[in-house]
């Protein structure tokens, strides 16, 4: 891949553009707002020192969502992360955690809910979803086909 120059303004729009989608991703892997934050800072610090070359706009989201999930992915099988205290308490983020559906979609798996999130928070499309995760589009199809059955499920169990 060719490295691009960019000046500080464009780094700065770039930075606005995909941040909180990167947090966003990160925070539902990891499900700790400061490895959210550490991973976001990660995937921005590749971005400035590879300088990487888009094809398109979808091409450069989809490079971000790849190397958040890669980071997210990395930190998760760290043995840092491993040895890390049950006891520490994870700190809700979004508005939306208030509601009953992301309390629902949290409490998902972690594959399911990062097809979930992508799907319906990022309005991401499956070929899209399949390019960022390096997953066929039928794999992709049948995760967010489970992903919504076991929605289902702890949803109606959470009616009764």
């Amino acid at each position: 891949m060719e490295r691009a120059l960019r000046t500080n303004a464009a780094i700065e729009n770039t930075l606005k553009k995909y941040a909180d989608t990167v947090y966003r991703i990160a925070f539902v892997r990891i499900k700790n707002k400061d490895d959210a934050e550490d991973i976001t800072q990660e995937v921005f610090v590749r971005f400035i020192k590879r300088a990487p070359v888009f094809e398109s706009e979808e091409h450069e989201k989809a490079w971000f969502i790849r190397v958040a999930v890669n980071c997210s992915k990395a930190l998760l099988l760290s043995p840092w992360r491993t040895r890390r205290s049950d006891t520490e308490k994870d700190t809700p983020v979004f508005d939306t955690e208030k509601s009953e559906v992301w309390h629902a979609v949290s409490s998902l798996p972690e594959q399911m809910r990062v097809v979930i999130h992508l799907f319906y928070y990022e309005n991401m499309s499956v070929s899209e979803i399949s390019a960022a995760t390096g997953k066929s589009v039928s794999a992709v199809k049948t995760a967010l086909h489970r992903s919504r059955q076991k929605l289902k499920e702890i949803l109606t169990e959470e009616e009764f």
